[in-house]
């Protein structure tokens, strides 16, 4: 189980594309991160492909809100089917006579093209007196309605004024229902009014042209372009185009010359909100009815007549208002006609996005491997500003030129690539803390090592005073080993004595303090009986093992090596001193002192282990034997040492303790 567990942690490891560019140059790292991030990138968009095109298409529209036309449009016009117009004429739909009426005072207004935005499919009364009032205007074109959208098949009406010259191919879009005029509206110019409604509700595309039973019929704007030439025949040609900043495909009316259409792949039209709302004039219908209006107000000028009141169910969500009539739309997109701002994206959109996101990858690059502060900084400012400059750039081509670029590709690349830069970064900048804490560990006390490696160094004394057990051990008799043997040998030797010695110490709770020549000082926590007992522990083990295994047969005319333990308790500073480039870790206080000076005495008094009094009334249990009382070397006043009794003298003292027992006699007999 253990083994199985085991694989797997280490399967998961080789896995981890992080361990793994861990392991690499950083450079390759960093690139293996960018790679990553273009598979991300990928990912995301697949996966929530809707929710990024909405997301493009909403932000992307605000850079028209941002840089809005506020110039008023004079050219077209709105009749409007308002809330007032129901007030007074009646609900809709309206009767022919009624609508004959709207019809006849447009075209004595001044009107010059009148635009229905509204499908008649039903033989009603009064039919005759409206033909008549359309066909003695000055213009007008009505509505025809495909049903791309719909599964239903419904076909309502006569379709009439289709286009030549275009190819009813897969690149077109196609509908087999549709609602039209019926067939005494026939000799009336029409176009078609089908939107393309997006996830979100929002129409933002219109065909150029729809085919049913493989006839072409054009948008409502364009036929009113060719019904304001008189163009004798509709007559267009769609071509690719060759340029890379083009549109996809162009259509042209033949009879409408210099007039260049952009198209997308699929035969659309972009439509543009550069200008406000209220740029375009709205007029209520049962004002033009009456005569109520400004006169000359209408006079050469195109119409469009449509519902805006908010019962009759034509409102759309717009980037200005969520209910927008419909009827906006065909002006804004008519507008765009007469002004050759077809808003569209070029061939090379997809190139153009992916060389932006390899520039950002190159940036976020550049600022991985700059100088750190730069790096820390840099990397998590790029995470923001890199997605803001694409969507800049795309707001700034769209409200000067007219291109529809895009931006969210680079945006969520330039998002993944920094995150992923800095999540490796980061890892290294841990990898490398937590290498340097080992390092540091190897030669200090782990608390030291972390401080050294977390916090940074300054020129203040950085030090607290707290209650230590102490332990110094010494080999006696190295110095005179080291002269008489090779340096190796002595390394070797004393390699073993600190490896040993701190084996000791810390499977007893203890840690090393630091290394000093041929000695060690190791410490415990607290002053009490526990940690008196761990040190008096480690130094008897350190006698038994070390002892044992250092070489018995010193060279001729040398002592044998030996070892000397002083342990004892009590307050001591301890912390960091020195300049902030050069500290210095310190142990200070009376305490460190005497452990070293009882460590001295072990040789005078020929005893492997001596104890303090500090320390010694922390171990009532165990067997120690006054040494007497002496002035240690450099202090003022008199310690008493102890020395742990050996296995022998415990016995010996346990026999006389026995042997000096005495009967003590008398008391009452026969009780």
């Amino acid at each position: 189980m253990w083994q199985l567990r085991d694989s797997f942690v280490n399967l998961s490891r080789q896995l981890n594309p992080l361990a793994f560019a861990l392991r690499l140059a950083p450079r390759h790292a960093r690139l293996l991160m960018l790679a990553l991030a273009a598979i991300v990138t990928f990912m995301l968009l697949a996966l929530f492909d809707n929710s990024f095109t909405t997301l493009e298409e909403r932000l992307g529209a605000q850079g028209w809100v941002l840089t809005a036309d506020d110039t008023p449009e004079e050219r077209i016009n709105i009749v409007a089917i308002d809330e007032k117009s129901l007030a007074e004429v009646g609900s809709w739909p309206w009767s022919r006579d009624d609508m004959a009426r709207l019809a006849t005072a447009l075209d004595e207004a001044g009107v010059q093209l009148q635009l229905h935005d509204i499908v008649y499919p039903e033989v009603r009364p009064g039919d005759d007196a409206f033909i008549a009032a359309l066909q003695s205007a000055r213009g007008a074109v009505l509505a025809q309605l495909p049903v791309l959208q719909s599964e239903q098949q419904v076909r309502t009406g006569m379709l009439t004024h289709q286009i030549s010259g275009v190819s009813c191919g897969p690149d077109a879009g196609t509908a087999s229902s549709y609602i039209a005029s019926h067939s005494g509206f026939a000799a009336i110019p029409k176009g078609h009014i089908t939107p393309l409604i997006a996830d979100d509700g929002s129409v933002r595309k219109v065909p150029a042209y729809i085919c049913i039973d493989n006839l072409a019929y054009p948008a409502l704007a364009i036929s009113a372009l060719l019904q304001a030439v008189n163009a004798p025949a509709w007559n267009v040609t769609v071509a690719a185009n060759e340029s890379w900043m083009g549109p996809a495909r162009t259509l042209r009316l033949n009879a409408y010359p210099g007039l260049n259409i952009p198209l997308d792949a699929d035969g659309n039209m972009r439509i543009s909100y550069q200008n406000l709302p209220q740029n375009y004039r709205a007029v209520s219908a049962v004002d033009v009815m009456n005569g109520n209006i400004e006169p000359g107000l209408l006079a050469d000028t195109w119409v469009l007549v449509g519902a805006t009141a908010f019962g009759m169910g034509d409102i759309v969500p717009t980037p200005y208002n969520g209910t927008t009539p419909g009827v906006e739309l065909q002006a804004r997109l008519l507008g765009s006609l007469l002004d050759d701002a077809i808003p569209y994206t070029p061939v090379a959109a997809n190139w153009l996005l992916a060389a932006l996101a390899l520039l950002f990858g190159a940036v976020l690059l550049w600022l991985a491997g700059a100088r750190e502060r730069l790096s820390a900084y840099g990397l998590p400012v790029a995470t923001v500003l890199l997605p803001l400059l694409a969507l800049g750039l795309h707001w700034q081509l769209l409200s000067s030129m007219q291109v529809w670029l895009g931006w969210v590709v680079p945006a969520v690349y330039a998002l993944s690539a920094a995150s992923l830069m800095m999540l490796l970064e980061q890892s290294r900048i841990r990898d490398q803390r937590s290498r340097i804490y080992g390092n540091l560990n190897s030669y200090l006390p782990s608390d030291v090592a972390r401080e050294i490696a977390y916090s940074l160094p300054n020129s203040s004394i950085n030090a607290r005073r707290t209650d230590f057990t102490l332990l110094s051990a010494d080999l006696r008799n190295f110095s005179a080993f080291g002269e008489a043997r090779p340096p190796e040998e002595s390394a070797a030797l004393l390699h073993f004595f600190f490896v040993r010695a701190t084996e000791i110490v810390e499977s007893h709770a203890g840690r090393i303090h630091e290394f000093k020549g041929d000695s060690l000082l190791a410490v415990w926590d607290g002053q009490n009986s526990k940690s008196a007992q761990h040190a008096l522990d480690a130094a008897q083990e350190m006698q038994q093992s070390i002892q044992r295994d250092m070489p018995q047969n010193p060279p001729s005319g040398l002592e044998p090596l030996a070892l000397g333990i002083g342990i004892e308790q009590g307050p001591a500073l301890i912390g960091s001193i020195g300049p902030a480039h050069r500290r210095s870790l310190t142990l200070l206080g009376d305490t460190v002192t005497i452990t070293l000076r009882i460590q001295e005495m072990t040789a005078e008094l020929a005893q492997p282990i001596l104890l303090g009094e500090c320390v010694t009334r922390q171990l009532n249990d165990a067997a120690l034997e006054s040494q007497g009382s002496y002035l240690l070397s450099g202090l003022r006043i008199p310690h008493t040492l102890f020395a742990p009794l050996s296995a022998d003298a415990v016995q010996r003292r346990s026999r006389s303790e026995q042997l000096n027992l005495k009967v003590i006699s008398g008391g009452r007999a026969g009780q």
